[in-house]
């Protein structure tokens, strides 16, 4: 089953909804009864133990795996269409050595013309706009490779926004970017959505970040254990009962 359109349930707002889904993996089940709402710009966390199902989880999202259950989505003024989904895969590796830069990473993406015949002047633009957007400008022409980890995010998550999606899906984001970084990515989300009325929906396993950024927690182990606003998860039985403890911190 795809994700689609439809009309109705949210009023003018526009939501993402998942009705119970259930992904099998040959024989193994992975997810099942997973149900979730989600509003056009809220920034929602799922969090769960390693295994628990949020990567194929965002998957059925994307398109990418297959499942059982509803995955659709209602705007204003934009039925019968597939909605635009932006993805920051999970911790990608360029080789430091490698010549591209980001103003190659982005022509590769952006355009049929050969990268290695460079930059015109629009696709030149066109980039720094893009970069804009994360206030990224300066990095057009830093090759890919030696990015630190926050810069890198801030690369994909620009390329992500183009063209402007409905959804926005972040695998990990956090894993390899240092404590400033962290802040800086956070902060960009949460100006992303507030700007551009996105739902966003990240996985993490920094729980120090729930209280401050993320609309609604969803824990999953294989199905939804418990969904709410960050304190209501964190201080659940299931939460408790997950990972041994109350309360956030990184795991």
């Amino acid at each position: 089953m795809k994700l689609f359109f439809h009309g109705g349930g949210c009023g003018d707002s526009c939501c993402l909804r998942v009705q119970n889904l259930s992904v099998k993996i040959g024989t193994e089940q992975i997810l099942h009864d997973v149900n979730m709402h989600v509003h056009c710009g809220e920034l929602v966390a799922l969090i769960g133990p390693n295994g628990a199902g949020k990567s194929t989880f965002l998957k059925a999202v994307l398109g990418q795996r297959d499942y059982d259950g509803v995955i659709a989505f209602s705007a204003p003024g934009q039925r019968d269409r597939r909605p635009r989904i932006g993805y920051v895969p999970q911790s990608p590796t360029f080789d430091p050595g490698d010549p591209v830069s980001v103003a190659d990473l982005f022509s590769c993406c952006m355009s049929k013309r050969p990268a290695f015949l460079g930059l015109s002047k629009a696709m030149r633009n066109k980039v720094l706009e893009c970069l804009e957007r994360v206030h990224g400008e300066d990095l057009i022409d830093k090759r890919v490779g030696t990015l630190s980890g926050g810069e890198l995010q801030r690369v994909l998550l620009a390329l992500a926004l183009e063209p402007l999606p409905n959804i926005l899906i972040l695998d990990e984001p956090l894993s390899g970017v240092d404590v400033e970084g962290m802040g800086m990515l956070m902060d960009m989300l949460d100006e992303i959505r507030k700007t551009y009325d996105l739902s966003i929906l990240i996985t993490t396993h920094d729980f120090s970040i729930l209280d401050k950024y993320a609309d609604q927690v969803v824990l999953i182990d294989h199905t939804v254990l418990h969904q709410g606003k960050p304190q209501e998860v964190l201080n659940s039985e299931a939460f408790a009962n997950t990972f041994h403890r109350r309360g956030g911190a990184t795991v």
